[in-house]
């Protein structure tokens, strides 16, 4: 299967080879931005912003750690393939993503979530569809069409067998070939009818080939542990075993998870891999949380650093607030950063237009969000003001070219 996998990155490498020569360090192939960097900063107001980035218009492209590929480049291609991650690379994502869970015969596999196999493949047209602990179930009236379907109740074998597709379904649809329809309209499909799903480890020797890096988050199970026999602490150590296996050194991976317990048992137990744990940070859940009220912040950020973690990833929207109309740090940026903590940051690009607002990822700043230059806008302020050490991205074209200009 790895050779499928490489062979299928090799079939799909040329057609963004032409975009340019090859950067520095990169496997042979050219790194392209594409059109939409380009588009973004035309909408920028005038001033230094807008000049520095269009003085870097004729730049050559080259990868950065800074640019983030989040699930790939999930924005037009499927999310999880071989082929998203290819064009995420492509873009100069120097890290990539495997959200990680696992089969029904324990075997790691690139996936969002455990259940979202309803959502993301064809299982529910499929002859798997019998394996979904909620079958699919119409619309009616004013109840939504229903179904959820896990990869813990598949072996991996059966996995394969899966057809990606973007992650979308229709809520109103009376069949299950219609449910699997939905994608919104600023997303695309063009690029679903062939993609490729992996498993952890052809995620790394994938990610390894196009000269990246590695992020793999470990989602939390939607099943109760242990799973026959299967503890969280074998699924956290699992996933750094398969690393080491691959002689992926250490300093190239930044593992993640929203349970703190994980983090902590990579820094307890696997110190060269802990160092760079990423603590994903979910304190928007909590009642009464607000990212300039320090009374509200659920943790201890000092007290997190003291026991090893060094990393904190919460969504872009807790890092800012507004002042006088600009973007500027929250309080909970601010006291991150006195602590000692470093900063990575999710999701750009994942929002489509910013006409209205941009919905969950700009709420802080939504007053000021009234069209697409705020995503090059929010960016500055998240690295130059907050001081990220890096950004997630449906699209890593956007962040790699302004990691690349500002010399990030």
């Amino acid at each position: 299967m790895r050779f499928a996998l490489l062979s299928a990155a090799a079939a799909f490498i040329p057609l963004a080879a032409e975009a340019g020569p090859p950067a520095t360090g990169s496997p042979d192939y050219g790194l392209s931005y594409g059109p939409r960097p380009a588009y973004l900063i035309s909408k920028l107001p005038e001033g230094a912003l807008k000049d520095k980035l269009q003085s870097c218009a004729a730049q050559t492209p080259s990868r950065s750690d800074f640019s983030i590929g989040h699930r790939g480049a999930p924005l037009m291609f499927p999310e999880h393939t071989v082929e998203s991650n290819v064009a995420a690379a492509q873009m100069g994502a120097g890290i990539l993503e495997c959200d990680v869970t696992f089969t029904k015969d324990l075997e790691l596999v690139c996936r969002h979530a455990q259940n979202d196999l309803h959502t993301t493949t064809d299982i529910l047209t499929s002859d798997l569809a019998e394996t979904c602990i909620t079958p699919f179930s119409a619309a009616d009236g004013d109840t939504p069409a229903t179904a959820e379907c896990r990869t813990s109740e598949l072996t991996l074998a059966e996995f394969r067998t899966l057809q990606p597709k973007m992650d979308s379904a229709d809520n109103t649809a009376l069949t299950a070939a219609a449910y699997l329809g939905g994608t919104a309209d600023w997303r695309s499909t063009l690029f679903s009818g062939d993609a490729t799903t992996m498993t952890h480890a052809e995620s790394i020797d994938l990610f390894k080939s196009l000269g990246a890096k590695f992020t793999p988050e470990l989602k939390s199970p939607a099943v109760e542990m242990p799973f026959d026999g299967f503890t969280q602490a074998d699924y956290a150590q699992k996933l750094i075993d398969e690393y080491k296996a691959a002689g992926i050194p250490p300093a190239d991976v930044w593992a993640q998870s929203f349970n703190l317990k994980d983090v902590l048992y990579w820094i307890e137990h696997e110190p060269e891999f802990g160092k760079q744990a990423v603590f994903l940070d979910a304190s928007y859940d909590r009642e009464g949380f607000d990212p300039d009220n320090p009374a509200t912040f659920p943790h201890d950020f000092a007290a997190l650093h003291a026991r090893g973690v060094n990393y904190i990833a919460p969504p872009m929207w807790m890092l800012v607030t507004l002042e006088n109309g600009q973007v500027v740090p929250s309080a909970y940026a601010k006291a991150a950063k006195t602590a000692g903590l470093k900063l990575i940051t999710w999701t750009l690009e994942r929002s489509g237009p910013l006409t209205f607002g941009g919905g969950w990822y700009f709420q802080s700043i939504k007053d000021a969000t009234t069209d697409d230059s705020m995503y090059y806008q929010l960016l500055d302020v998240l690295a130059q003001d907050v001081g990220v050490d890096g950004v997630f991205s449906d699209w890593p074209a956007t962040v790699t070219y302004y990691a690349n200009c500002m010399g990030l």
